[in-house]
């Protein structure tokens, strides 16, 4: 679950930056990324 919405995210991350969108969209979309990567290495410890 938590590796669907990792790979979701990176997708829309990626496709933001591409797309040149704001700054702040994608520094928030990169922050989002961030804490699911967290909980999914606290979850596989």
């Amino acid at each position: 679950m938590i590796n669907e919405k990792i790979c979701e995210l990176r997708e829309k991350l990626n496709k933001s930056i591409q797309d040149g969108e704001d700054y702040d969209k994608i520094y928030q979309i990169s922050i989002e990324l961030d804490e699911l990567i967290s909980e999914y290495y606290k979850d596989t410890e």
